[in-house]
């Protein structure tokens, strides 16, 4: 049996099993889904354990790989567009297709009055105001210490660091580039082994996880908090096989090759709600299955999870019309273009932390007219949302690979 196929099974039953907990109602049933998840977050805390040293170790081999500084910087340039591109395009499709279907949201009394209680379940001003201005961002992108980062998780300064070091090594003497290249080529080939026994375990990880999530949602699904999940879990399943053709048509890759490629990480970045979580199994899906040079799949799929969130445009203005529906506030056209604008500009400085991308709509709400209390709800019930938006992401990441190889192969810059 496939890996993959091991992975659907393991997915299937963690499903079947937490939704009957859920149903059944039993609290010894649900005591017993809940310990299964530390087994997951334990398989996941092991994936995450070889993201740092594999990021920087991939990044810089694959940098140093390149026949040339022009075809390194041809090969990120292409990243980046592709990047905006893909952010760009589904901002105008989350423009046709979210504001019709929030219409139809029913309001009902006992959903306002539950407001208060969202909205502060969740300190919602207090951790934003933590998060580093546009200016603070811009300096930290040059890390001053890039072991300190590699602790702190900083995937962005890391990514920078890594590049920056890979073309430093085209400037040294060739001796000592090749022993440097092989050393981090060593250590990336050691982390890939270790990933390779992680992924193994992967149907033990996913059912691990999946059980306890799955029993959660029951208490979720209701009145408008429940129409919100279901529209916004849709739009990102959508978003989702959207990017199939387009990996089809623009990377030269069949549909279903793709999706046997992209499988085990969309099981892993659903299961674990994080796309650095995916990565391991995105190299493997890339080089393996897809047969994407070395030097891309090491280069842009690093990048990509680090910078790369195609489902912010979507996520975003779904959001805010959910809220602006729930407390009565009418968006105009330019509150609409505001929140656009920002999801593509600012989806790219998204912070390593749980549920970050919704903090970043604080300053965004605030000058939509939108109660920023309303993030506290959009946090308390994205469990379910975040899991699809994740896969989205880890897709758009696979997509986006799958072209730049293409690209690379006919204009000779993979090695």
């Amino acid at each position: 049996m496939s890996s993959t196929a091991r992975v659907v099974i393991a997915l299937a039953a963690g499903l079947v099993i937490g939704i009957a907990i859920s149903m059944s109602g039993n609290p010894t049933l649900h005591a017993i889904a809940a310990g299964t998840e530390i087994i997951g977050l334990l398989w996941i805390n092991a994936i995450r354990m070889t993201v740092v040293p594999l990021v920087m170790a991939l990044l810089i081999v694959s940098v140093a790989g390149f026949s040339d500084l022009r075809s390194a910087g041809r090969t990120g340039g292409r990243a980046l567009l592709l990047f905006v591109t893909f952010v760009v395009g589904f901002t105008f499709f989350a423009l046709l297709v979210v504001p019709p279907l929030f219409h139809w949201l029913p309001i009902e009394p006992a959903t306002a009055a539950a407001l208060g209680e969202f909205s502060t379940s969740s300190n919602v001003r207090d951790q934003a105001q933590q998060l580093p201005g546009v200016t603070q961002w811009l300096i930290e992108l040059v890390p001053v210490n890039p072991i300190r980062a590699a602790v702190d998780g900083a995937m962005l300064p890391l990514v920078v660091f890594s590049i920056l070091f890979g073309l430093a090594t085209s400037c040294i003497a060739t001796d000592l580039r090749e022993a440097l290249v092989r050393f981090f080529h060593a250590v990336s080939e050691t982390m890939l082994t270790l990933v390779r026994w992680l992924i193994a375990l992967a149907p033990i990880g996913v059912f691990a996880l999946i059980v306890p999530l799955a029993s959660r949602l029951g208490a979720s699904a209701a009145g408008a908090f429940g129409y919100y999940v279901i529209v916004m879990s849709g739009l990102m399943l959508l978003q989702t096989l959207l990017l199939y053709p387009i990996a089809a048509v623009f990377g030269r890759i069949p549909v279903k090759r793709f999706a046997q490629a992209v499988f085990p990480a969309q099981a892993v970045a659903f299961s674990s709600r994080s796309s650095l979580a995916s990565l391991p199994a995105l190299l493997q899906g890339a080089e393996k299955s897809l047969e994407c040079p070395p030097q891309v799949v090491g280069f842009v799929l690093p990048l990509a999870v680090s910078i790369f969130k195609v489902s912010s445009p979507i996520v975003w203005l779904t959001g805010a019309f959910f809220i602006a529906q729930l407390y009565g506030v009418h968006l105009g056209a330019a509150q609409v273009g505001l929140i656009l604008v920002a999801s593509v500009v600012l989806s790219f400085s998204s912070p390593g932390i749980p549920l970050g991308s919704l903090l970043l709509l604080v300053p965004v709400f605030a000058s939509a007219g939108l109660p920023v209390e309303g993030i506290g709800i959009l946090m308390a019930i994205d469990l379910l949302p975040d899991a699809f938006k994740t896969v989205a992401n880890v897709t758009g990441d696979m997509a986006v690979a799958a072209v730049i190889a293409r690209r690379s192969r006919a204009a000779g810059d993979t090695g």
